[in-house]
C-alpha cells in the first residue's frame, strides 16, 4: 500500500533520523511512502490545509508554538482513521495521549525496532479501515483496497481495475463507480482516475505518480483541476 507520514519535530536531525527509520520500515514492509518533515505544528496545519490525506503521524511534544498534543486534537477532530504516534523526549504527557486516541507514546531516544514496530501496527490498522471493491474474477472472488487503485478503464465489454495487478471484469463501469469514494474521479465515458495518484495533468492526459500516462477526453481538463480543488 501508499502510505503518506508527517514527521513533525522542530529538532531537525531527529526528524531527518525518523524520517530515514520510515523509509527503512518501508523497504522491509514492501510498502511505498512519501515522508515529509515539517518544524512545527503551524508548519504542518498550513499543508494539512490542503492535503489531509496523512496515514500516520510522528509528533514531538514539545515545540515552539503550538504543541505536539494540540495538533494532534485537531487532525483528530478531522479524522479518526490517521494513526498518531508521540516521539517525545517527556513522559509527562502520556495521559493526554489517550485523548486523542494515539497508537503509541514513544521516548526518546527512540529504539529503531520499536519504531518499525509500531509503524507495522499503524498500518494493520490502516488496511482495516480502507474499504474495499470486491470484484468477482473466475474462480475467485477478490477485495482490492481503494487506496491500491490507481485507476479503471474501459475496453469492449470489459472494466480492469489497475492495482498492485490488472484485474479485468465484466460488469458496467457505472457499477465500480458506485463502490468509490472520494478519492476518484470520472474522466469521460470510459475511464475513473484516483486523484491520489495523479502528478500533474495536461489538457490531453493525466500523468500518475507511477509514470503511466492516461489520455483525457475533450473538455475533462476543467472538470479535473475543479476536482482537485475540491479535494483540498
Amino acid at each position: 500500500m501508499n502510505y503518506r507520514i508527517a514527521v513533525c519535530d522542530d529538532d531537525e536531525p531527529y526528524a531527518r533520523y525518523l524520517s530515514e527509520l520510515a523509509a527503512r520500515w518501508a523497504d522491509r514492509a514492501g510498502a511505498e511512502v512519501e515522508v515529509e518533515r515539517f518544524p512545527s505544528a503551524e508548519a504542518f496545519l498550513f499543508r494539512y490545509e490542503e492535503e489531509k490525506d496523512f496515514d500516520i503521524l510522528l509528533l514531538d511534544i514539545e515545540m515552539t508554538g503550538m504543541d505536539g498534543v494540540a495538533l494532534a486534537k485537531t487532525v483528530r477532530a478531522e479524522s479518526e482513521d490517521t494513526q498518531i504516534v508521540f516521539v517525545t523526549g517527556y513522559t509527562d504527557y502520556i495521559s493526554q495521549g489517550y485523548e486523542v486516541s494515539a497508537l503509541h507514546y514513544l521516548t526518546k531516544p527512540v529504539d529503531p525496532d520499536k519504531l518499525l514496530e509500531v509503524l507495522t501496527r499503524a498500518a494493520g490498522r490502516l488496511r482495516r479501515n480502507e474499504p474495499f471493491l470486491t470484484l468477482e474474477l473466475p474462480g475467485e472472488t477478490v477485495r482490492v483496497p481503494l487506496g491500491k487503485i490507481r485507476y479503471l478503464d474501459v475496453l469492449h465489454n470489459y472494466v480492469t481495475v489497475h492495482a498492485d495487478r490488472d484485474y479485468p471484469v465484466k460488469r458496467p463501469l457505472a457499477d465500480l463507480e458506485a463502490a468509490l469514494d472520494g478519492r476518484f474521479f470520472r474522466a469521460g465515458r470510459s475511464c475513473i482516475l484516483n486523484l491520489t495518484y495523479l502528478r500533474r495533468a495536461s489538457r490531453a492526459e493525466a500523468e500518475l505518480t507511477t509514470g503511466e500516462r492516461i489520455p483525457l477526453p475533450r473538455g475533462q481538463y476543467e472538470k479535473l483541476n475543479r476536482a482537485i480543488i475540491q479535494r483540498m
